[in-house]
């Protein structure tokens, strides 16, 4: 008896039964709703079986029949995969899908000149990313949703396995205006009684007012945002100082004012950049490359996109 399904519609099913709804596992796979949806008609046509129970305020729950079915349709899309990755193995080539987490401070920097890298090398490789917090990364590798994270070594749970590549050591970024913008390093005495501008996201907060605690300071902290790039422009417009880890090789604000970065004196601890996956005893050939091509474009001496000396 022919097939009249397709793996494709089985992967549409996983993500709404894992997400719970139509709409968040669109958002997941990329693709449109109504997609997804006739995909979950045209299985439960096909096996004559109702998967789910659609329940208007709480979303899509599973049926009984539902749940078994899901546990064997993961089965089914491993084998598969498994496919992708012995034809890869034989072809002695990387091949097949990589989806790549980047932590948001990080990615409009360094993360499309490595993506353009690998895939260069790479040809048949496709890359899909990501961007998020570190919080929110460590979920989506949890969840298989992003195979890898480029990220920093803040946190890291005990099942999540990180590769540090390069240190990148606290720096102060000031109005290319101030007072202290000629220097090439500071203290943070020097700075601890003006203004802060806060890069407020979970974990680097705790990081940057770390320092100050490890000095004996207090931050006098006048305003706060998620959006390095809103800390840059607040910056470069006279609003305070920040802390920073990332040396962008543009040393402008989004508004095209000009900004400085001065060395931290003191000896603090760099935050490390580094790969985070997930603790396995197997790595699908992709991944292994990619992660290779991240050893040989990232170190201490060479990071895309940003100054390193």
């Amino acid at each position: 008896m022919p097939l009249r399904f397709t793996l494709r519609q089985l992967e549409y099913f996983v993500a709404v039964g894992r997400a719970g709804s139509i709409a968040a596992a669109a958002e997941r796979v990329n693709v449109s709703s109504p997609s997804i949806s006739a995909a979950i008609a045209q299985l439960e046509t096909e096996f004559g079986i109702q998967l789910f129970i659609r329940q208007h305020a709480q979303g899509l729950s599973l049926t009984p029949g539902g749940r078994r079915f899901l546990a064997e349709a993961e089965l089914l899309l491993e084998s598969a995969e498994a496919l992708h990755e012995l034809s890869s193995d034989i072809a002695e080539k990387p091949r097949g899908p990589i989806n790549v987490g980047c932590l948001v401070t990080l990615a409009p920097i360094l993360l499309a000149a490595l993506r353009r890298g690998f895939e260069a090398v790479c040809p048949e490789a496709r890359v899909t990313q990501a961007e998020a917090n570190q919080e929110r990364l460590i979920e989506m590798l949890r969840r298989a949703e992003i195979d890898v994270a480029i990220t920093y070594d803040l946190e890291i749970p005990r099942d999540v396995a990180f590769e540090p590549l390069a240190a990148l050591p606290p720096c102060a970024m000031v109005s290319a205006a101030h007072r202290l913008a000629g220097r090439s390093t500071i203290a943070l005495a020097d700075l601890a009684d003006e203004p802060m501008v806060l890069l407020d996201l979970p974990l680097s907060r705790e990081y940057f007012l770390s320092l100050f605690q490890a000095s004996d300071l207090r931050p006098r902290i006048a305003e706060r945002s998620r959006d390095m790039a809103v800390v840059r422009s607040l910056v470069a417009n006279g609003y305070g100082y920040a802390l920073v880890n990332i040396r962008p090789r543009n040393q402008q604000a989004p508004d095209g004012n000009a900004l400085a970065l001065l060395r931290l004196d003191g000896g603090y601890r760099p935050m490390t950049l580094g790969l985070a996956t997930m603790r396995t005893d197997r790595k699908p050939r992709i991944l292994r490359a990619f992660e290779d091509h991240c050893r040989s474009a990232i170190g201490d001496d060479r990071i895309p996109g940003m100054v390193t000396r």
